[in-house]
Formats: C-alpha cells, structure tokens, sequence
C-alpha cells in the first residue's frame, strides 16, 4: 500500500507540473548593458534621485520595450564608451556620440534620431562675436575627450593649447574660472545647463557658426545586424508615430 502510494503521489505530481504554462522565449526578456555617459545632460546624466535619466536613456528603453529586450544601463565616462562595447562590457551605446567614419569602422550606427553641432563658450564679459574656432588663434582652448571636437581643434594648429577635459562641465567650469579661452561643446548640453542657471560667468556666442555638424543614434557591435535591424524598426516606428518628436521635445531639444 506504501508502495502504491508513492507512486500515487508522484503521478499527482508531474500531472501538476505539465499543467503549468511553460515559460516562452518572449517571457525570458533578454537584458542588455547599455552604456551611456553619465554628465551629458539632457541626453544623459544623474538625476536628483541619483538614476539615470535623459533624452538618450528613455529613447532605449522604449526601443526595449517594442524589441523586446530589458535595458540595464551602465554610466561611464564618453571616452570609456566604445572600448566597453568594442571588448564586450557593454552590449549597446545609447548617448549623444556622433556617427562619424571612424567609429563606423569599429562598431554599428542606427538610424539617425537626432542631429546637432557645436557651441562655443565663452566668459560672459566676453561680448565678441566669434563666428568661427579661427577667431580663437594663439588661445588656450578645451573639449571633451573623445569627441571630433579634439581632434578638430589640434588638427587646425592655430591655438596655443587645446586642453582635454573628461567632461563637458569640466570644460565650462575651466571657462567659467579663466583657465581657458573658449571651450567647444555639444550645443544642446551647454545650452541646457546654461538654461538651468549653472556656470553663470558663462554664455553660449550666438555668432557663432557650427563647423562640425553631427548625427546620433544607438550603437551596437559590428556586424550585430540581427539586433540592428529590430532597432532601426524600433526607430522607424516611433518617428512615423510621433513619439520621437514628442521626446525630443520633451528634453528641450527642438
């Protein structure tokens, strides 16, 4: 009877068990390490809750969501960006990085979801109306390391030194104080922290015309085109929808 019994229980016991819905592959929600930077407001910074927060951040996640992937972001420093991607810590960049030749041999561009230039800034007692990085020969002037600002600025070879900074506020906190010149930013980003009362010896020169335009988008290994595709459909999608421009907007950007 004991015997019968056992075997009674584990009938009972796998006939509970085939009952359950078996996981699918859509209920295991693949999750990606994305890489961003984590001083690059509004595309992507620190919150005051001390989260990641931005323009660039809530775009992948929404892609997560429509692709169907978890987003597990990781906040580094810009320079950090594509070594992590490029050695396997990351699995995605989502930050406002130009799409440049250069990279595009070395890791995967989306389709463009937005596009800006660079803003010179200046000390605010500073009223000349610069129209070009040219106006600046012989100074002391700084970018953020890693972006085509450096490079652009040491390959003209008109400037006394061109000061590397990790961070675009680095960058204006040096102008801010009178150790450099002029520095050369992302427009948007100076923009924003100007608009939110910080570096207040600091402006943005209107004068000023962009030279070196730029595109971003999210970023993958090279040669990950499976996932590129759904992204890009992803992309497609939320511009035909209209929630891209509403994003946009959302961060100030437009």
């Amino acid at each position: 009877m004991r015997l019968k019994s056992l075997f009674a229980s584990a009938f009972a016991l796998s006939v509970g068990l085939a009952a359950l819905p078996a996981i699918t592959d859509e209920a295991r929600a693949e999750t990606l390490r994305v890489g961003t930077e984590a001083q690059g407001i509004p595309f992507a910074f620190m919150n005051d809750q001390n989260q990641i927060d931005g323009f660039m951040v809530e775009l992948i996640k929404v892609i997560g969501e429509k692709v169907g992937f978890d987003v597990q972001m990781e906040p580094m420093e810009f320079s950090a960006l594509i070594a992590s991607l490029t050695s396997g810590k990351i699995d995605l960049i989502s930050a406002a990085m130009y799409n440049t030749p250069t990279r595009a041999e070395v890791v995967d561009f989306s389709d463009d979801v937005y596009s800006f230039g660079e803003g010179m800034v200046v000390s605010k007692e500073d009223t000349t109306e610069y129209t070009s990085f040219q106006d600046m020969k012989g100074e002391v002037v700084g970018a953020q390391v890693g972006t085509v600002y450096i490079a652009a600025l040491e390959e003209a070879g008109i400037f006394s030194e061109v000061k590397a900074y990790e961070t675009i506020p680095a960058v204006m906190n040096d102008v801010n104080a009178g150790r450099i010149k002029a520095g050369f930013v992302d427009y948007p980003v100076a923009s924003y922290y100007l608009g939110q009362g910080q570096f207040p010896d600091v402006h943005l020169v209107k004068s000023y015309q962009t030279a070196l335009p730029g595109k971003i988008g999210i970023i993958t290994a090279k040669g990950d085109t499976e996932r590129m595709t759904k992204i890009n459909a992803a992309i497609a999608e939320l511009k035909s929808s209209g929630e891209l421009d509403k994003m946009i907007e959302k961060w100030s950007l437009n």
